[in-house]
């Protein structure tokens, strides 16, 4: 069976995307990445996907009256590479329903918080600022609200007394870059099995 083919969106310095890639690499999974898509030129993911010889799809959204425009452009691409998934891996837009419709259940994000806690930009921060004891990464399905899709996996760390910003993003950065593979795998691998079934049942009937 081929493998299912993965869409990444980034837009930062790629830390999930690396770790999505080491483990494509180390291990038999039902998946591949196939394409890389990034809003910012210039942005340091896209030494990543060089360095994993990932194809790439970058766009500046500057240039583009609306959404709408950029996103068609997307979906084209996405759609000439065979991609059924996609995985938002630090990606700072949210998705509009030209991408939204035509990949429905099929796009997933992490975030780093126990949503629907510190939605959002600078979960982190947010966290840190309000001073609860507990946080997390969760991961999620995408829908037109910012981080109010469907949960499908969380898990808690206790923040230290006194911790600074750069240590509890390292920490939460470990559960994501362990995590988030995991699930991707779980997901795909679920959906080939269903598919599958759907398959031989409608050659028996």
């Amino acid at each position: 069976m081929s493998k299912t083919k993965v869409a990444v969106f980034a837009s930062g310095t790629g830390s999930n995307f690396e770790a999505l890639m080491d483990k494509v690499e180390l291990e038999s999974l039902d998946y591949c990445v196939a394409l890389l898509v990034c809003d910012k030129p210039g942005a340091l993911v896209l030494n990543k996907a060089a360095k994993y010889q990932v194809p790439v799809f970058v766009f500046d959204p500057k240039q583009y009256n609306f959404k709408s425009e950029f996103e068609q452009k997307i979906v084209k691409e996405l759609q000439n590479r065979h991609i059924d998934w996609i995985v938002l891996a630090g990606y700072m837009r949210l998705i509009g329903p030209t991408l939204l419709t035509p990949f429905q259940s099929k796009i997933i994000n992490i975030h780093p918080s126990l949503l629907p806690s510190f939605p959002g930009k600078d979960a982190v921060g947010q966290a840190l600022a309000t001073g609860v004891k507990v946080t997390g990464v969760t991961i999620h399905f995408v829908d037109e609200g910012m981080d109010t899709g469907k949960i499908i996996e969380q898990e808690s760390l206790r923040i230290h007394e006194k911790e600074s910003r750069e240590s509890l993003q390292q920490r939460l950065q470990s559960i994501e870059h362990r995590l988030f593979p995991k699930i991707i795998q779980s997901l795909i691998s679920s959906d080939n099995k269903e598919g599958a079934f759907l398959n031989e049942k409608e050659s028996t009937t």
